[in-house]
């Protein structure tokens, strides 16, 4: 007999290698899928930020008198309920950026008498690779 018919086909065991190196591959695109996930619900949580300080901005810009008296500051503050009775667009400004965000974001917004205004975003990115518990963004202006 040669040894042309005596092999018919594949063996077990080339197909469970083939199936090892297919499944191998496999969980590494789902890995790779939950990494981009991750990363890319971390990028819009910064740009959200962003629109975010730029919209209390444009608040700042269009109320420049009160602004450079301190009347719209924020107090580091991450419960829009604790923020006094008078700080209406303010607790609405927060209320927007943990609808945006989420609920355990963090805003602050200081201005000095000079016209010079900060205004910090703090939220918890540690689900995105490298990511901290402490993610802050600052930004400033003069008006």
């Amino acid at each position: 007999m040669s040894a042309r018919k005596r092999q018919n086909g594949f063996g077990l065991v080339e197909v469970l290698v083939a199936l090892l190196i297919i499944s191998i591959g496999l969980l590494g695109i789902a890995s790779l899928q939950v990494l981009a996930l991750r990363n890319t619900g971390s990028s819009m949580e910064r740009s959200q930020a962003v629109i975010q300080t730029y919209s209390y901005m444009d608040f700042l810009r269009a109320n420049r008198d009160k602004a450079t008296k301190g009347d719209l500051n924020v107090a580091l503050s991450c419960d829009p309920e604790n923020l006094p009775g008078s700080s209406v667009e303010q607790r609405k400004w927060l209320k927007q950026v943990q609808a945006a965000m989420g609920p355990q974001v963090c805003g602050q917004v200081e201005c000095t008498g000079g016209g010079k205004c900060t205004i910090t975003v703090r939220w918890d990115d540690s689900r995105a690779q490298g990511g901290s518990t402490a993610q802050e963004l600052v930004t400033e202006t003069i008006l």
